[in-house]
């Protein structure tokens, strides 16, 4: 590291924190007068190229630092806590300070500081809690149904036949939203362990797509639209997991069927593509396209995050649990593949995955 003599420094330093360049966490020295005085390479992508002679105050929103470091050098050992840096990108660090030397030496002492960035560990605690938060809630609904239809059971409609008919295939209702809600979180529990295992087996594409229109078709009908499924005349296998992209493109096609408008056709594409997105592997691509309402712009990036409505109310209607997006999500990520979401607002909507060809 080159270092230019600093008017505060006037005894050698008792650390080179180029030694440190090879962590990932800003480490830099200052002074009692709160001068920049050495730093690691990580502190001067934080810090700035021209940061080493200057005051901490002159490149970072530091007062939570300074006052560490005041206390630091005043006697306080090991001062320890989180501070959040706005700039350049907001980020929150546990912040640690040490006096060198230590306070038995005699002269002139410095502060070492190093920041260990918390943010995504922060933002996991978020998620979780987030989480916990909404699966409470989409049971608690249920639930609350169940006991008062089981209360009015057992009073009021004890001998009222055709109101205990009606609870009984409400409280059926209820009881089927939780399972599935139930399965949905087993299934996105163990797609996300196994996320970073990559799955290698050879998959007939056109034979899994096939499954799928043949168990959605009946359910198609029924809104009156037709699920119209395009091939490739030698569709080329894939790698993957035949079971999970079933239950991939299952989750697509019902989307399609559930929030396309009635009576218009659902098309099932598949083609060869050049190349994965973010990969140099050939692949196979598979548009599921519906027409309707369409999706904002501006909900389109959360689609797939867990729980996510954009219309709460009716997706709930339907027995949707707000977790198949990010199923096929995490399912994607594990195959090494690409989902793109496209939507033009009242016109039509095309959810695509491109999947890594097994035959290059």
């Amino acid at each position: 590291m080159n270092k230019r003599p600093l008017p505060s420094q006037d005894a050698k330093l008792p650390l080179d924190a180029s030694m440190l360049d090879g962590l990932p966490d800003p480490v830099f020295l200052v002074d009692r007068k709160h001068v920049i005085v050495d730093y690691n390479r990580a502190a001067k992508q934080l810090l700035g190229a021209g940061a080493l002679g200057s005051r901490l105050d002159e490149t970072l929103d530091s007062a939570h630092i300074i006052d560490a470091i005041d206390a630091t050098l005043g006697g306080t050992p090991g001062t320890r806590r989180e501070v959040f840096l706005p700039y350049p990108v907001g980020r929150h660090y546990e912040l640690t300070v040490w006096r060198l030397p230590d306070l038995k030496s005699p002269g002139p002492a410095w502060a070492m500081v190093v920041l260990q960035d918390v943010t995504a560990a922060k933002k996991a605690a978020r998620t979780r809690a987030d989480f916990v938060a909404n699966v409470s809630h989409e049971l608690r609904s249920p639930l609350s149904s169940l006991l008062g239809f089981i209360e009015t059971l057992r009073g009021p409609a004890r001998d009222d036949p055709e109101a205990t008919e009606r609870f009984l295939e409400i409280m059926d209702t209820e009881a089927r939203r939780m399972t599935r809600l139930i399965n949905d979180l087993l299934t996105l529990s163990k797609v996300e362990t196994e996320e970073h295992i990559r799955p290698e087996n050879s998959v007939d594409l056109g034979l899994v797509l096939n499954q799928v229109v043949d168990i959605l078709s009946v359910r198609a009908k029924e809104r009156g639209m037709e699920i119209n499924l395009e091939l490739p005349d030698e569709p080329p296998p894939v790698l993957g997991d035949a079971d999970e992209l079933t239950q991939v493109f299952q989750n697509l096609v019902a989307n399609a069927i559930s929030y396309g408008r009635a009576r218009t056709p659902i098309r099932v594409a598949a083609a060869p593509c050049d190349r994965v997105p973010g990969t140099m592997q050939p692949g196979v691509s598979v548009a599921v396209i519906n027409q309707g309402e369409g999706i904002p712009a501006d909900e389109i990036p959360r689609l797939t995050e867990r729980f996510y409505r954009v219309d709460k109310g009716r997706s709930r209607s339907m027995g949707g649990t707000g977790l198949g997006l990010a199923i096929v999500k995490h399912i994607i990520a594990r195959h090494r593949a690409h989902l793109e979401i496209k939507s033009t607002p009242g016109r039509e909507t095309s959810l695509t995955v491109c999947l890594p060809r097994a035959d290059t």
